[in-house]
């Protein structure tokens, strides 16, 4: 997997995707990153991207042109036009099956705006969809761009161990993740569930499966609405669940 972003701040997104398991799956070519710097794409000396708003208002706005001239040049070096993102706003929320969506692709291209906007042309001209992190502004793109980058990557194969590094985590299948516990087995007064320590595999899972749904039910009402028992099992347990809450 190729992923290029456009950025203002190179270093910013690179530093921070070439640590832990994101560095190590770009060692071993499993997925490939790489920043350009937009201001590389200017047509003045002073390497200006941005200017005022046509319409007044407070702050500047990135220029359609060095925006375009990097994305082109992009899309020139991987051979034809790529599906495109800007991390903006007032795209829509980022979840798990856009991750899932994503790392199905080959290549594309995350934007990285800046300022107090971008010029909308590049937008309609160029960009397939807007993400957002959340219903809140950040300062520039950078972060949701690494954000987005890291939850795609990690779903790559061979870039975790096993599927089960993810597909038993919160939000895979519509569900939060189940508590977990490390040695030793007292911490503070505090004692590890004695079912993880019975070796009962099956006993194991049927405990996490609760406790997975439980967790999703007390702390995220909007996703257990959604959440449609998968067997008998997970209707048994949803059964035992509203019984002790009654």
């Amino acid at each position: 997997m190729q992923i290029d972003i456009m950025t203002l701040f190179p270093n910013m997104v690179l530093s921070m995707l070439g640590e832990s398991i994101i560095g190590r799956a770009q060692n071993n070519g499993l997925i490939h990153i790489q920043a350009h710097q937009i201001r590389d794409y200017t047509t003045n000396k002073q390497m200006q991207v941005d200017d005022y708003p046509y319409g007044g208002g407070f702050g500047m706005i990135m220029q359609a042109q060095p925006l375009y001239s990097c994305w082109e040049h992009i899309c020139e070096l991987r051979g034809g036009r790529l599906h495109t993102i800007f991390m903006s706003p007032q795209g829509h929320t980022f979840v798990q099956e856009d991750a899932k969506r994503l790392s199905t692709m080959k290549n594309f291209i995350l934007v990285c705006g800046h300022y107090e906007g971008v010029d909308q042309r590049f937008i309609d001209e160029c960009v397939d969809e807007e993400i957002s992190l959340g219903d809140f502004v950040l300062s520039g793109g950078e972060i949701p761009a690494v954000a987005v980058a890291d939850a795609v990557c990690r779903l790559v194969p061979g870039v975790l161990a096993d599927e089960s590094c993810f597909t038993d985590e919160s939000h895979w299948d519509g569900l939060l993740e189940y508590p977990q516990y490390s040695r030793p087995e007292i911490w503070n007064g505090r004692r590890v569930p004695e079912i993880l320590l019975s070796g009962h595999h099956a006993n194991i899972a049927k405990w996490r499966r609760k406790e997975s749904i439980k967790r999703t039910m007390l702390r995220r009402p909007d996703m257990f609405a959604e959440f449609k028992p998968a067997d008998k099992q997970d209707r048994k347990i949803l059964d035992e669940i509203l019984n002790e809450n009654e």
